[in-house]
């Protein structure tokens, strides 16, 4: 797989972006006019750069609105063309992306395009020079691939074939199966790019809200299966135009783009039983082994952790770090950094080959974790996340592993005692920056195997909260994804254990002095109109700050506690077969969470 991004992709200056690409890995680069237009450094000197960095240039785009002209306008359009053949030349550019007419076509007339486009194509052949002909989506007479492809035939030039795009395609919802009937010698170029399903014009829809492969709702797979088979050779290439990826770090998101890619390539080999292109089979994984919490001073989290009935785990006999159970429920602390506050800093997770994720994950970009380790400590492969947050695979239980790294336990409390807390954790919720939250969902498709739920908006005191649940499908592990508006600050992430009773362990954490976040009465007074609940139950509710939530498929009860540093903590109880989080209730948590009674 050769692969290859569009400049537009990406922040900064062409030669910033040039550097970000080699760095990332891409074989090559589609150098956009406007970039070249903007750029200090004549075409010799990029093209110079690019061949110290490794790159070759694919694609010079774009050549907009020539064909389908009047013969004045088509006069000028050949002028315009010789000029950008004679600087392709320079730069060493030896393919131009032709768009579809959008703004100036006033002849309807396939044979007349078939006739223009044709002489741009003998011109460009004096200069060595290929044409690839794209059907823009909101073209005026062509915008449909099929139409591009019956164009190129007609004009029957050999240094003409077709560029095909993903959005271009897909956004109009044509069927990608035709691509097959095409001559695989004119298959010319391919972009890739994803989107959410979007109800708005397609100009502004493709301008704005692109995204990576993985990031939004078109079947890629299927329509890149359809390009291999039908024997396309090229490079795969990225055409993204999306005002975040315009904003970001040019490194990263260079990064973040090569990541995709390999994750398309990879699925699309495993669809198709192509075993030599695969990469390591994807593991899902089956529990949640631990969270660790960092910071250097946890003594606040570890008081919190003992009031809701968490049982000392004991102490690493290496490092200064300290475990904390409930059931399943495992909670590492780790006082080995130096930066003020707390902050979930690490997941563990339970898998069927924790060798095979790991590889998989640096296969796909992910840089691997070191973890200081001594004799006779279980090795735990890691990885990091785009955020920094460290995930550590398992192939074993705890128990079978690293458990007995920890000394000093607290033995289980015996029949006669209070009851600790038992549970396993339910779901994590962790938070991301506008400008991380798409990368992040690429992440835990490609790396953790998670399947992504249609996202949601929530109501807060700041603005829309942007939430996204991504889980495996048996739901044993979930990762709810929340994006806060761009000027609120980041949302803490937090832990949500599952108990079986819900009403007796906030009793008992009560009784342990644990206050839980406040709910206002209002709330309950919302819960008994919604609902309609038993006097008791809504009593109940409104006595120990519970929260309550209830579907055609069961019930919900849960309690926050206050946020320590970056975290907090939520006890969960599902009745029946619910299998939501409570999101009516959200607006209230979140209110909470930032409010002060009036005084």
């Amino acid at each position: 797989m050769r692969t290859s991004i569009a400049s537009v992709c990406l922040s900064g200056g062409l030669v910033e972006k040039l550097h970000a690409c080699a760095e990332a890995g891409f074989d090559g680069v589609e150098i956009m006019d406007a970039d070249l237009v903007a750029a200090y450094e004549s075409p010799e000197e990029i093209r110079a750069l690019c061949h110290r960095l490794g790159l070759t240039i694919d694609l010079f785009q774009p050549f907009r609105d020539f064909e389908g002209v009047d013969d004045q306008t088509f006069t000028d359009n050949m002028r315009r063309a010789r000029a950008k053949f004679e600087v392709m030349q320079r730069l060493g550019a030896d393919m131009m992306l032709l768009c579809s007419n959008v703004a100036t076509a006033t002849v309807p007339d396939f044979d007349v395009a078939a006739t223009q486009i044709g002489a741009l194509a003998d011109l460009a052949a004096e200069y060595g020079i290929d044409i690839a002909y794209e059907a823009l989506a909101w073209g005026r007479y062509v915008s449909d691939y099929r139409d591009a492809w019956d164009i190129v035939q007609r004009a029957d030039r050999a240094n003409l074939g077709v560029c095909l795009d993903s959005f271009h395609i897909l956004s109009r919802g044509h069927d990608p199966a035709a691509i097959e009937e095409i001559d695989p010698d004119k298959l010319f170029f391919l972009q890739l790019a994803d989107a959410p399903n979007m109800d708005m014009d397609v100009l502004s829809w493709s301008r704005h809200h692109r995204l990576f492969p993985g990031e939004g709702d078109f079947d890629l797979i299927d329509f890149l299966s359809h390009v291999i088979l039908a024997g396309y050779r090229g490079p795969l290439s990225l055409e993204v135009f999306n005002d975040t990826f315009r904003q970001t770090d040019v490194t990263r998101t260079a990064a973040h783009a090569l990541r995709s890619l390999r994750w398309l390539y990879d699925r699309t080999a495993a669809q198709n039983d192509w075993a030599d292109l695969q990469l390591d089979a994807p593991q899902p994984p089956r529990a949640v082994d631990f969270v660790e919490v960092s910071g250097e001073d946890l003594s606040a989290v570890e008081r919190t952790l003992s009031q809701l009935g968490f049982s000392f785990g004991g102490r690493h006999r290496t490092k200064a770090v300290r475990l904390w159970e409930a059931g399943d429920a495992r909670v590492i602390l780790n006082e080995q950094v130096r930066t003020p506050g707390s902050r979930l800093v690490g997941l563990g997770f339970e898998v069927g080959d924790a060798a095979a994720a790991a590889r998989r994950a640096q296969a796909i970009g992910a840089p691997q974790v070191f973890r200081r380790t001594y004799a006779g400590d279980y090795e735990l492969p890691a990885v990091a996340s785009p955020d920094g947050t460290e995930v550590y695979w398992n192939s074993q239980s705890a128990a079978d592993s690293w458990l007995d790294e920890f000394e000093g336990r607290v033995p289980l409390a015996d029949a006669t005692a209070e009851p600790g807390l038992r549970g396993v954790i339910d779901h994590l919720n962790v938070a991301y920056p506008w400008q991380e939250f798409d990368e992040a969902v690429l992440f835990n498709t490609s790396v953790l195997a998670l399947d992504s739920a249609p996202p949601s908006e929530v109501p807060g005191p700041r603005g829309l909260v942007r939430s996204q649940v991504m889980r495996t499908r048996d739901g044993a592990v979930r990762l709810a994804m929340n994006l806060a508006p761009p000027t609120a600050p980041e949302l803490p992430r937090h832990v949500a254990i599952r108990v079986d009773d819900a009403v007796a362990a906030a009793r008992r954490a009560r009784a342990r002095g644990l206050a839980f976040l406040p709910m206002p009465s209002n709330y309950y007074d919302d819960l008994d109109a919604r609902f309609g609940l038993e006097p008791e139950l809504l009593a109940e509710l409104r006595e120990l700050d519970l929260l309550y939530d209830r579907d055609a498929q069961g019930s919900f009860i849960h309690f926050y506690t206050p946020t320590i540093g970056d975290i907090f903590f939520e006890i969960v109880e599902r009745r029946g077969d619910y299998d939501g989080y409570g999101a009516a209730s959200a607006p209230v948590r979140l209110a909470a969470q930032r409010g002060t009674p009036l005084r």
